[in-house]
């Protein structure tokens, strides 16, 4: 099905350590909001070299410090009105929505922890992918992350 509405090029990283937990992140804006790292992927640039980018601009992990084992993608979500305004405003495109793809990486060091950037983070956890809440996500991207649980740990989130 063709659609003539534009959506961002986006790429979000996973980071799994040994046990099994995932890096979550908070937003600095909107409070409350937890998700994995993510952002647009550049002209010219593969999904998975914006993935390990934006991780790196935003946790610090360089690509030396793990091994991507898994992808999956794309994923579309739209954005509600408002967020289309303010995207409109910050980017000068009116993009729908974003179309991502996701990439699971294997942390080589267990203890390593994220320096977040500040700009986009303002705190962490390390969370079993069961444990976490969709709730701590913005309604309009709930349907991707349900389908990101499935697709790469096997679980059915409500």
């Amino acid at each position: 099905m063709f659609s003539s509405e534009l959506y961002r090029p986006n790429a979000a990283i996973i980071y799994r350590r040994g046990n099994g937990d995932v890096l979550v992140c908070e937003r600095v804006k909107p409070e409350g909001a937890w998700q994995f790292p993510q952002g647009g992927v550049k002209r010219g640039e593969s999904p998975r070299d914006a993935a390990c980018r934006e991780g790196m601009e935003e946790t610090g992990f360089r690509p030396n410090e793990y091994d991507i084992v898994e992808e999956h993608g794309p994923y579309r979500y739209d954005y509600p009105p408002a967020e289309r305004e303010r995207v409109l405003r910050k980017r000068g495109i009116p993009y729908a929505g974003q179309e991502q793809h996701y990439f699971l990486c294997h942390m080589h060091d267990d203890t390593a922890e994220p320096w977040l950037d500040n700009k986009e983070f303002r705190d962490y956890r390390w969370v079993k992918p069961e444990e976490f809440d969709l709730g701590c996500l913005p309604d309009f991207k709930r349907p991707v992350y349900r389908r990101v649980f499935q697709d790469f740990f096997g679980i059915l989130k409500p």
